[in-house]
């Protein structure tokens, strides 16, 4: 597969576009130099549109985009999960979540845990996040995104990753978050574009250019497996998606993580200009990510009609690129690397963020707000470039990134919900109980798969979850801590708006629907 001229026309006007869309947007009034808060939280002044975008666009990438078609070519519909109880997740985080986070004017999620617990629990978790965001999220992105770019323009993988990663630092390095998130309004624009152009034509192929309704009941016909949301026990995929596990268990753990507590997701509300722009961001986000499945999964599932016979799962999406005629390659070929370079620009100013805000200024509380600035840039540089180096020896011999990403962070995420959860509701919750929390986590973990290998990794999210809480509790009661104005709620920090009420309620509503048709 190679791009013609069209199709890299259509990239090159992307790629310039981009870029000066990122520059224009992230200039400065005369006079004025950038400092911490512009940089990190886009001087708090997002809007509700571009939060909800910007979200999106943080989450979906190459790990989503190529790895979950992989795992919907692999398991099926069932993997949609994961984005459709994502909305229902999001609505909790917006009501119960946004309120304390936003009142209390916070920079990162370790800043919350040092004025929960302690400034040794902030410490841990910013080096551990840290960690994580450089060399599983990172790497996974540019991998994923490498091995696209091999695939549809031929390109060598070491050139892909070093391209992808120099225009994503480009791109964002100068604006900060403010450059993220509204350009992240054109690329979320062109993702839902270029991907449900590909669902499109790859369900007109399905069904001989019949159509896509034609397409789409000669895949029920031919594979009603894959149309299951709750997998039975005798399914071979059991263990990925453990029945209804999945609507009662570990997967809330892993999504109320994700989408409360990370860093790189949250830092979009946190920049909101205020509580009710910040929730009507998140209310956007619930709604686009019910439709992420359609341009997602479902061609992966496609493909299992189209090329039955691929070496390796998360070859199912490039393969479909493959058969797109020139010009629609190139639109969804951009909306690809628009996907990618988002996520990634999002990732790195997280780290940033971190980095200058969680350890930098702690060590010189006496450094200037523009120097902080400058510190930001070069962490952003230098995550940029580890991750590139090490994208290929972590990676590289993994046929289901998806997969190996959620087993990895399910060894963290039990501890980080019992973590924050305490902290945000439970008064007597002490940073005694909270470390102790975070090192369970990961021993019980690791413990429960050496010991109990056919236990589904979502059951033991679960179970570490429900195990850490204890753990923290009882340590908590051994070990108090002073209790902070943080967990003190006021009776209408919780009340929304009528608007987003009503938003819920649909979301909620849709979602029954979706889950009683594909039971």
């Amino acid at each position: 597969m190679r791009l013609s001229t069209l199709d890299a026309v259509i990239l090159a006007v992307y790629v310039v576009s981009i870029f000066g869309l990122a520059q224009w947007v992230s200039r400065e009034k005369a006079g004025h130099t950038k400092d911490a808060q512009d940089y990190f939280l886009a001087g708090r002044s997002l809007r509700w549109w571009a939060i909800g975008t910007s979200l999106i666009a943080a989450n979906i990438s190459a790990e989503q985009i190529i790895g979950m078609s992989g795992a919907g070519y692999v398991i099926g519909l069932g993997i949609a999960s994961y984005e459709w109880m994502a909305a229902a997740t999001l609505i909790l985080v917006g009501k119960y979540f946004l309120p304390i986070f936003l009142k209390n004017q916070i920079y990162t999620m370790p800043e919350f845990l040092e004025r929960r617990y302690s400034p040794m629990v902030r410490t841990v978790m910013a080096v551990f996040w840290l960690g994580v965001y450089v060399f599983v999220n990172l790497t996974a992105i540019l991998w994923l995104g490498a091995t696209a770019v091999h695939t549809v323009t031929g390109l060598d993988l070491t050139w892909g990753l070093v391209l992808l990663g120099v225009f994503s630092g480009a791109y964002t390095l100068y604006g900060g978050l403010k450059a993220v998130a509204l350009t992240d309004i054109v690329q979320v624009s062109l993702l839902i574009v270029g991907g449900l152009l590909i669902t499109w034509l790859a369900l007109d192929k399905v069904s001989g250019g019949a159509g896509v309704i034609a397409g789409l009941n000669s895949l029920f016909a031919l594979h009603p497996e894959k149309f299951h949301m709750i997998l039975p026990a005798e399914s071979p995929h059991y263990k990925d998606l453990p029945g209804l596990s999945v609507l009662l268990g570990g997967m809330w753990v892993m999504n109320v993580s994700y989408w409360g507590f990370n860093q790189y997701i949250i830092q979009r509300t946190l920049a909101a200009e205020d509580l009710r722009q910040a929730q009507g961001g998140i209310l956007l986000a619930a709604f686009l990510k019910l439709l992420m499945p359609l341009i997602i999964v479902l061609p992966g599932i496609a493909a299992v009609a189209l090329a039955p016979n691929l070496a390796r799962p998360d070859e199912a999406y490039p393969h479909l690129m493959a058969m797109l005629p020139p010009g629609v390659l190139g639109l969804v070929f951009a909306a690809l690397v628009a996907a990618i370079v988002a996520s990634t620009a999002s990732k790195v100013n997280s780290v940033a963020t971190i980095f200058t805000m969680d350890l930098y200024r702690p060590w010189r509380p006496a450094t200037s707000p523009e120097r902080l600035v400058g510190i930001g840039r070069g962490c952003a540089i230098l995550s940029l470039l580890i991750a590139m180096l090490c994208a290929r020896p972590l990676l590289g011999s993994f046929d289901q990134a998806f997969q190996y990403i959620q087993e990895f962070t399910g060894f963290f995420t039990p501890g980080i919900c019992v973590i924050f959860l305490l902290g945000l509701f439970w008064k007597r919750a002490s940073a005694a109980g909270a470390l102790a929390a975070a090192i369970a986590s990961a021993v019980l973990s690791l413990a429960l798969k050496l010991l109990w290998p056919a236990l589904p990794f979502m059951d033991r999210v679960g179970l570490v979850f429900v195990a850490c809480t204890a753990i923290a509790m009882i340590l908590s009661l051994l070990r108090p801590g002073a209790g902070t104005a943080l967990v003190h709620h006021a009776p209408g920090d919780f009340v929304t708006s009528r608007a987003y009420n009503l938003g819920s309620v649909v979301v909620i509503a849709l979602l029954a629907a979706l889950y009683a048709i594909f039971w």
